[in-house]
């Protein structure tokens, strides 16, 4: 019976080290979904508990120079101050519904002097920008504002140019602006008074699971597919060998060209036998003719 010892080729060790790959690879996929998928519905109930809570003032939530605390996000804070419409911020690259468009930022100025970050909501333009000067006006005097917490954005994309960024952080318009503001950002729920030109309102987080749960099991079923057909293809090679094997046993033994001849396949011979011959003439039937007396035969 043929053995499995063809495993052990260099082909099949080298085949072996791949599937082990690929399946540590759809294993470590599958976990990181799965933990994507428990980041996502932690967050979403932080973000059901802060939504269900009452309005709470900004300086029991945030702090100048403070980052967001991740239990804060999305949390409802209520702010008193005026708009400072010349520091107005243009967040560009917005889309809503393959729409371009921009949101704007504008600093209210509280009794303390610390402003907050409003995203006062969405405004559609035709190349995803906008002067800060062409934007529907805030309302004017003193207003109250209710707004969704929301933490600051990182990397480049923040720094400000020419009041218009790309991701909003408090400490790179802070700094752009030159004045001390709360850490993070809200994102306008109410006005009081409201404006005469009202901008798009926030769009509010999806609060499902998503796809990470079948993104999981896909990554390892590929996984799994991968290790059965490895043994597949080890079984189809054993079984192709262990067949060849049973067809060269039963083949019929055939004589060799060097096998002993039969006495009817010996050529004849070539050679001549000298005649059996005796004294007395006649005696014999292999006798050589002899001359007579008168010299003919």
């Amino acid at each position: 019976m043929r053995s499995f010892r063809f495993v052990l080729s260099r082909r099949w060790l080298l085949f072996a080290v791949a599937i082990v790959l690929v399946a540590y690879a759809t294993w470590w996929l599958g976990e990181w979904q799965f933990h994507r998928l428990a980041d996502r519905k932690a967050s979403n109930q932080v973000v059901l508990r802060n939504e269900a809570q009452p309005p709470t003032p900004v300086g029991e939530v945030l702090a100048a120079d403070r980052p967001v605390d991740k239990t804060d996000e999305w949390r409802i804070v209520s702010a008193t101050g005026e708009y400072d419409v010349a520091d107005t911020v243009i967040v560009r690259y917005r889309t809503r519904d393959g729409e371009s468009g921009v949101d704007v930022v504008v600093p209210l100025v509280t009794a303390n002097g610390t402003a907050l970050l409003v995203d006062r909501g969405w405004m559609a333009t035709a190349n995803g920008s906008a002067d800060p000067a062409s934007t529907p006006a805030p309302p004017s005097g003193e207003v109250q504002v209710t707004g969704w917490v929301r933490a600051d954005g990182t990397g480049s994309s923040t720094q400000v140019t020419s009041h218009s960024v790309r991701a909003i952080s408090s400490v790179a318009i802070g700094r752009a602006l030159e004045r001390t503001v709360y850490g993070g950002f809200v994102e306008l729920r109410s006005e009081d008074p409201g404006p005469a030109t009202p901008l798009e309102k926030v769009e509010l987080p999806t609060l499902d699971n998503g796809p990470h749960f079948f993104y999981g099991l896909q990554w390892w079923f590929f996984g799994v597919l991968a290790l059965f057909g490895f043994f597949y293809l080890m079984y189809d090679e054993w079984r192709n060998g262990a067949r060849g094997d049973r067809e060269g046993r039963s083949l019929p033994k055939r004589a060799g060209p060097k096998g002993p001849q039969s006495a009817r396949s010996i050529p004849p011979s070539t050679g001549s036998m000298a005649p059996d011959t005796k004294d007395d003439a006649g005696d014999s039937r292999k006798a050589a003719a002899r001359p007579n007396s008168s010299g003919s035969p």
